[in-house]
């Protein structure tokens, strides 16, 4: 697949000349669910390094940020939503739910990615129950397919997810959130995430957090992010990261 050939070849070429010991831990930082609030979702694009943004399909000002993000060097990806478990009340814009039959499916995943202009990768948004799916999943992983220069991000609401297991099936570049910052709205929660996210980088080489645009959530990584590669860390795009997670493979 012409998407993992690249990945591993950008791994390659990050890794050539230093040991495993060398390496710091890799930490690469999404903020989900842009496209409804332009000033929260542009506080968030000015974040430092290479932070990358999950932009909601078919939202107000969602075309908008994901330009403002690409023109700022910033990765876009597609923040796709999936039905999650009790879902009452009508889909979301660009929502993928168990009754969509296959020629929907395709239809409006692309209609959703047309109104994310520059994404480079696509996010599960909740996606509790569609996740479960193993029909739904080979069908979502065949639309990433057909677009090659895509990747998948499993937020990864359920244990019970098999998205992974699906897009390593069907050979669709893929990796999963390992950490949320901010499922507790507060300063003191956002930090302490952020500790348990180095923790798992430490120990792992590499991992993934996902946040919002909370004011909590950006006060927290405007102050730390700067800090990330003085304390050994070094963060990187989500692109960069997962090439560095095949290359291990």
């Amino acid at each position: 697949m012409m998407a993992r050939q690249f990945l591993i070849a950008a791994a390659s070429m990050l890794l050539i000349g230093q040991s495993s010991a060398e390496m710091p831990p890799r930490i690469a930082i999404i903020i989900d669910d842009l496209g409804y609030q332009l000033e929260a979702g542009r506080r968030a694009i000015d974040l430092p390094g290479p932070v990358a943004y999950a932009v909601l399909p078919g939202t107000p000002n969602g075309r908008r940020l994901a330009r403002i993000a690409h023109a700022e060097g910033k990765e876009v990806l597609l923040h796709l939503p999936l039905e999650p478990v009790g879902h009452h009340g009508p889909a979301e814009p660009g929502a993928l739910m168990l009754d969509t039959s296959r020629a929907m499916f395709e239809a409006t995943f692309a209609a959703a990615i047309e109104t994310v202009p520059f994404a480079v990768g696509v996010s599960s948004h909740r996606g509790s129950l569609l996740t479960r799916h193993p029909g739904h999943m080979g069908w979502l992983m065949d639309e990433i397919r057909q677009r090659e220069d895509l990747f998948f991000i499993d937020s990864y609401t359920t244990h019970e997810s098999i998205a992974l297991k699906i897009a390593a099936e069907t050979g669709v570049t893929a990796t999963k959130r390992d950490v949320f910052l901010d499922h507790e709205r507060t300063v003191d929660a956002v930090v302490a995430e952020l500790e348990r996210l180095k923790t798992m980088a430490r120990e792992r080489g590499t991992a993934v957090a996902v946040g919002h645009p909370f004011p909590e959530t950006l006060e927290v990584l405007e102050r730390e992010l700067p800090k990330l590669r003085e304390q050994g860390f070094e963060l990187v795009t989500i692109s960069e990261l997962i090439a560095m997670q095949l290359n291990r493979i």
